[in-house]
């Protein structure tokens, strides 16, 4: 059974260990509001961090994110 919240308690326990992926995962988490409050500063905030730990995805939305912004 699919539990978003369980997903991003996980994925935070990751993230907050530099975790790329999981970084990249509450990423799309917050960018599409699943489990979570949509938010794409907090969305760019994760996509920052794990494009900072090296995940290139990560960096490609983040760049993406950054010029809606503008």
């Amino acid at each position: 059974q699919q539990s978003y919240r369980r997903a991003q308690e996980l994925f935070q326990q990751a993230g907050e260990q530099n975790d790329a992926l999981a970084e990249f995962n509450l990423g799309l988490m917050y960018l599409e509001g699943y489990g979570v409050r949509q938010s794409k500063e907090i969305a760019k905030e994760w996509f920052g961090k794990s494009c900072d730990d090296g995940y290139q995805a990560a960096c490609n939305l983040y760049k993406e994110l950054n010029l809606e912004s503008s």
